[in-house]
């Protein structure tokens, strides 16, 4: 049996993956780096370039909602909200989320979290979805560029990975959207990722979650861990350590964890339901996932 294709950004909340995939040596996964995040993932599961995807919640959801048939959600990755920063160039006149309104914000790509997001900080500031629209910048390279060129006004990432640029004074902090949703999941494509296989896998990654999880491991080792591999100051990774946590089982989804996001996706105008509404069952590969 071949070896499952499995899509991923390389961000410190990869760090349990990274060492799956440091003792499995490609023999029944490779990683396949998707810097441009879940827009570019969902992208890759589309069209036959990856077979698993560890992606963010509301663009995966969002994309299923919409009618994606490339994907169903067969697992959990990370239990606790993402922060994400909204970000501007280093000398724009913007100093708050309120005067991004009626602007042109960066994402990476249509259908991205950078995107769905946007809505849901649009939602929170009472703006119609008309009062933004979207330039497309790929990654962050891209994004960060935009601000400072002034062809955006400003774009969301998350907080620490973002840092980096801000202490480098390439980009300032103007607010942050934590997700009202546990930040990422696992999807897979329903006929290339085998029942059987698609189970071990999330079975032995959760083996390394936990690993990664624990008070032992959280206290040096994955410090040390994230500074050699993404080179982030002790003092960022430990803040960011304080604010992270990983499920128990990968192969679980809480059940409110699908109904709530695709609740305030809905207010915020990313999709619409149907007449007869929205079927949790239609989102998940019950096949892999327990739905709890």
């Amino acid at each position: 049996m071949a070896p499952l294709r499995v899509g991923y950004v390389r961000e410190h909340f990869s760090s349990p993956l990274l060492q799956f995939a440091a003792d499995d040596q490609g023999s029944t996964f490779t990683l396949v780096e998707c810097p441009s995040g879940t827009g570019q993932l969902i992208g890759r599961l589309t069209n036959d370039e990856i077979d698993i995807a560890i992606a963010l919640t509301d663009p995966l959801i969002s994309g299923i909602a919409k009618g994606n048939k490339a994907y169903k959600l067969v697992g959990s990755y990370v239990s606790t909200p993402l922060n994400w920063a909204v970000i501007t160039g280093k000398d724009t006149k913007y100093a708050s989320i309120a005067d991004l309104k009626g602007t042109t914000l960066g994402i990476s790509r249509p259908g991205s979290g950078s995107q769905t997001m946007a809505y849901v900080m649009a939602l929170q500031q009472g703006w119609a979805t008309h009062d933004i629209d979207f330039k497309v910048n790929n990654d962050i390279h891209g994004l960060i560029q935009s601000v400072n060129d002034g062809s955006t006004s400003a774009f969301m990432w998350e907080w620490f990975t973002t840092k980096p640029w801000v202490d480098r004074d390439e980009a300032r902090f103007i607010g942050s959207v934590p997700t009202p949703w546990p930040s990422w999941l696992i999807a897979a494509h329903p006929e290339r990722a085998p029942a059987s296989q698609l189970s071990q896998f999330l079975d032995k990654l959760s083996t390394y979650v936990r690993s990664f999880d624990s008070p032992e491991k959280r206290s040096k080792e994955d410090i040390e861990f994230i500074k050699t591999h993404f080179g982030y100051a002790e003092e960022d990774i430990k803040a960011w350590l304080n604010t992270v946590g990983y499920p128990q089982s990968c192969s679980e989804i809480p059940r409110k964890v699908i109904q709530d996001t695709i609740s305030t996706l809905e207010k915020a105008g990313v999709i619409e339901a149907p007449e007869s509404g929205f079927n949790v069952a239609d989102f998940v590969n019950e096949t892999v996932v327990t739905l709890t």
